[in-house]
């Protein structure tokens, strides 16, 4: 039988967008001054262990990517720092998604902290994908989900978003 520890610690601020599909957390290990590389591997080994078959990273740069693999977890870098256009990194996210969950894929997003920016991606996705007919409804969700208040840079995300739409 496994011990207590061999099965990870969830990630901090860890929520369910999507049932089972698409979650969101602080970056594994914690953020910047208070990151710690065994609460790190913790976290991941409870990614690992609960099935999820891609990470998805918004840091702006690639810090740390090496211990999911490391541990065998897959990755996907999309930079989304300060000064990046939303649109474009939207525009990469957002079908990728949509791409990984229609294949059955357990998906986390995570940034340094959980942050607007990650409610925003998270918000926009449901209306992208057409899960949520609009976007307050989709703020509205996400914010109850969270248990966070989305503040103007996730709202301006979510906004952006009927911009991807693609027609039906």
């Amino acid at each position: 039988m496994k011990g207590k520890w061999a099965t990870g610690i969830a990630p901090r601020n860890f929520s369910w967008i999507i049932k089972d599909q698409l979650a969101v957390s602080e970056r594994p290990g914690g953020y910047a001054r208070a990151h710690r590389p065994i609460r790190r591997q913790e976290e991941i080994i409870w990614i690992r262990e609960q099935g999820f078959t891609r990470v998805v990273s918004l840091l702006g740069s690639p810090h740390n990517l090496h211990a999911y693999d490391d541990l065998g977890v897959a990755w996907e870098h999309i930079p989304f720092a300060l000064h990046d256009d939303p649109r474009a990194v939207l525009a990469e996210v957002c079908p990728k998604l949509r791409t990984w969950l229609s294949g059955g894929g357990k998906i986390l997003v995570h940034q340094e902290e959980l942050s607007d920016r990650v409610l925003g991606v998270a918000a926009a996705y449901l209306v992208f994908a057409g899960l949520v007919p609009d976007h307050p409804q989709a703020i509205s969700i996400v914010e109850q989900i969270s248990q966070r208040q989305m503040g103007p840079p996730g709202r301006e995300l979510v906004a952006l978003a009927s911009d991807l739409v693609e027609p039906a």
